[in-house]
């Protein structure tokens, strides 16, 4: 993949497969360049042996393909520019859940660049309006964040998140932080 949104976009997606009804998304750049990017869910969890299997490009849980290409892919990406990937997954009735973090180093020639954020968070919540999101990117000029219970505080449950008014306000309102930081970060 050639953007990173891309791969947070698949890896939800498959927290969403997993039976999710809460998926934490976070990006978090450190003062010294270091972004972590996580997915963290409470869905069905993965046994041991899937733990093991899953960066391997020829194993998937897929019966439409042969293939799954998404987790080694981001592990190769991460690992080239001297990061890692790690997978925490757990199947324990009450406490199951995944939790992916991958972490890549900026200043590698190596680093792909983030892509639409904003696209792909809106995207997700248009696709599972239900499951409750939360998302954040933590630099250290600020933190742009978003949380869908919130908005479902408001709204009430009578309207989707996926209404496109909704998926209009909540792309602007993403972008309007994005500029925020993005400015003061230029102080």
């Amino acid at each position: 993949m050639k953007e990173l949104s891309l791969n947070i976009l698949d890896v939800t997606k498959n927290s969403v497969t997993a039976g999710a009804d809460k998926i934490l998304i976070t990006l978090e750049l450190s003062e010294d360049g270091w972004l972590t990017f996580t997915v963290a869910d409470n869905g069905c969890g993965m046994s041991d042996e899937v733990q093991r299997r899953v960066t391997d490009p020829f194993y998937t849980t897929r019966t439409t393909r042969k293939v799954g290409m998404g987790l080694p892919l981001l592990k190769l990406a991460s690992e080239q520019t001297g990061g890692e990937m790690r997978i925490a997954s757990s199947t324990e009735k009450g406490k199951s859940g995944t939790t992916l973090t991958a972490t890549f180093d900026t200043k590698s020639i190596d680093f792909m660049p983030v892509g639409d954020i904003v696209s792909t968070v809106c995207i997700l919540i248009s696709g599972s309006p239900d499951i409750h999101f939360v998302f954040r990117d933590i630099t250290p000029d600020g933190t742009v964040s978003l949380d869908t219970s919130e908005l479902k505080a408001v709204l009430g449950d009578e309207i989707s998140l996926a209404e496109p008014e909704i998926m209009a306000w909540m792309s602007d309102y993403l972008r309007e932080q994005y500029e925020e930081r993005r400015l003061k970060g230029k102080q």
